[in-house]
């Protein structure tokens, strides 16, 4: 990730000077490392816009709220007639042996028109359940009796409206078995009404306190304005565009004579004030009543799902706050005496870090060096490495930052030169000032992803370095393909990433089709890789592409609302070409919290 470098007026005029006269090469030795005014991707890049998906699936995200609120608004008038699941010989087979060890069931819906989405929420959903144990992920028409009684929990994200043109999908028997079980069943957003009317309503409200057929997204015909959930005393964000936002399920609470309804966490509107539960949890079942894997952000209200997620998988946790930082693009063209600066200050205050390493620069067009290209490898620059060595015996843990981070010689989307670019992801900025994400490059492959893995390392190795085990996407885009290739050679991921459908069905990549997610704790993703977290962003004092400056006190008021996790991570990076002074503040900050910096090995632990 690239930031701002916050570049001095003489040596910015020493730059222009020098591309007004043809340009002085500074590459020998790599060691004249000029402080330039750069580029920089948005701060909380995800691979994905703001609504947390692919260019495709944003412009589906809209049309599926619609769609769904239509449906609800038929449901409440008693119009919406829902044609029952068949009984199909999948529903009858056999169930599989028992998983060992703590597991998750993640069912989910893939019919109607926004079918897909629903395996893009699944894999949100089975990457965080990664961190309790094992995941088996089927699609929720699959379901077969008893299958809710062999995992530790069950979860089931409802995401097509069943009704009208669009039969239940959703077996009978999962409906029986979620009511019968004594094992904790998490019920997401769309069809708790479906199960009431099939197990009857009385027993559902006998069971578990409230009636979801009497129970709607819309209050006075709107979805209103919900900009807060109150959770375990944080107040957490929830901010989504008009036009995008379905809403949250209002439970119609029973009363007395009924089992008692825990709410969890307290939606807030901002223009009524009102109130209502956002989770509910009442015998086995905990209800939430939306979706929460779009528009999120490092305060965001999925942090109360993260959490919950515990009280099916792992009671019994002991509340636990970790935080880490890691100094960010380190090429061979960093500033060895701001490195220095930063390895004194981490090591004084006894904190270990990371330092994320770009172990070859390129700049092919020459934006940084007088229209000549120049290219400069760690073997290139001593005294840079010498820093790298000193910080490596004063708490740092040595990761690897891509093989150049950018992409050819063309501008993808800034200049083409390594920070400012991504490298396994193309990308263009459009006239809106928007980073767009187009795709993995045309010759994206296994080769193709090992080979610069390969070049990374050897570019390590040449320069006397020891092999990096933990990786950083550049700008956290990367394909399948790249992914699991990342996956065989490393240890870990420290990241944020994206998840393509096709991943869980076992079918066709659909690179055009993604969700972008980011983690509060370590989890085995659903491409078999441990991802380690990186949850708060970074420092970014000016904004760019239409996302706004982040300070000291942004991460740290991100922080403070991930103590809702109970053993969550505050994770953020920092890039050694700004000045100390505001890392010093992010990290009394967080520390105040309560938190304790931590190495990124120990993040898995």
């Amino acid at each position: 990730m690239r930031g701002r470098s916050g570049a001095s007026r003489i040596s910015l005029i020493l730059v222009l000077v020098a591309a007004l006269l043809g340009g002085v090469s500074l590459s020998t030795g790599a060691e004249a490392a000029i402080a330039v005014k750069k580029p920089t991707p948005p701060h909380g890049l995800t691979g994905v816009g703001s609504a947390s998906l692919s260019g495709v699936g944003t412009t589906d995200l809209k049309s599926w709220v619609s769609s769904r609120l239509q449906a609800d608004v038929q449901r409440r008038a008693g119009k919406l007639t829902v044609s029952p699941a068949p009984l199909t010989a999948a529903a009858a087979a056999a169930p599989l042996a028992a998983p060992t060890g703590t597991s998750a069931l993640v069912l989910y819906d893939t019919t109607g028109p926004y079918g897909y989405l629903g395996e893009l929420y699944a894999m949100a959903v089975a990457n965080l359940a990664g961190h309790f144990g094992t995941v088996t992920s089927k699609p929720v028409s699959a379901y077969t009796a008893g299958l809710v009684d062999q995992y530790t929990a069950t979860v089931y994200i409802g995401s097509t409206y069943y009704g009208g043109s669009i039969p239940d999908a959703v077996p009978a028997v999962f409906y029986q078995d979620a009511l019968r079980t004594t094992k904790p069943v998490s019920w997401v957003g769309d069809n708790i009404w479906n199960m009431a009317n099939a197990v009857g309503i009385e027993a559902f409200k006998q069971k578990y306190g409230w009636d979801p057929t009497n129970s709607f997204f819309e209050t006075g015909g709107s979805v209103g304005n919900i900009t807060q959930v109150a959770y375990k005393n944080q107040t957490l964000t929830r901010k989504i565009p008009t036009g995008f936002d379905g809403g949250v399920l209002h439970p119609a609470l029973s009363g007395a004579g009924y089992p008692q309804v825990t709410e969890l966490a307290t939606a807030t509107d901002a223009n009524s004030g009102a109130t209502s539960p956002w989770a509910v949890r009442s015998g086995n079942l905990t209800y939430v009543g939306e979706i929460p894997f779009t528009y999120v952000s490092e305060s965001d209200r999925v942090i109360a799902f993260e959490d919950l997620l515990f009280d099916g998988l792992a009671p019994a946790t002991t509340e636990r706050h970790r935080a880490f930082v890691r100094l960010e693009d380190i090429s061979p063209k960093a500033d060895p005496a701001q490195l220095r600066a930063m390895a004194d200050y981490l090591y004084s205050q006894k904190i270990p870090y990371g330092i994320n390493v770009i172990p070859v620069y390129k700049d092919p067009k020459g934006v940084y060096n007088g229209g000549r290209a120049e290219t400069v490898t760690l073997a290139q620059a001593p005294k840079v490495v010498t820093e790298l060595k000193y910080m490596l015996a004063h708490g740092a843990v040595l990761m690897n930052h891509g093989y150049t981070h950018q992409y050819n010689n063309v501008n993808n989307p800034y200049t083409g030169v390594t920070g400012d670019d991504f490298e396994f992801f193309r990308a263009h900025v459009d006239a809106a000032d928007n980073v767009i994400y187009d795709g993995p490059p045309a010759e994206d492959s296994t080769l193709w992803a090992q080979s610069r893995v390969t070049s990374a390392l050897g570019a390590f190795a040449a320069a006397g370095l020891p092999k990096p085990t933990l990786w950083t996407t550049p700008h956290y885009a990367a394909s399948a393909t790249d992914y699991r290739v990342l996956g065989q050679n490393y240890t870990a991921r420290l990241e944020r990433s994206l998840y393509f459908a096709g991943t869980l069905s076992g079918g066709a990549v659909n690179a055009s089709r993604y969700i972008g997610q980011f983690f509060p704790y370590a989890v085995k993703d659903v491409y078999g890789t441990t991802v380690l977290p990186e949850n708060i962003g970074n420092y970014e004092p000016e904004p760019f592409n239409n996302h706004p400056a982040r300070l000291p006190a942004d991460l740290i008021a991100s922080a403070k609302a991930n103590l809702a996790v109970r053993d969550g991570v505050a994770s953020f990076f920092y890039h050694p070409y700004y000045a100390v002074d505001p890392l010093k503040q992010t990290v009394d900050g967080i520390r105040a919290l309560g938190y304790t910096f931590v190495g990124p090995t120990e993040l898995a632990q």
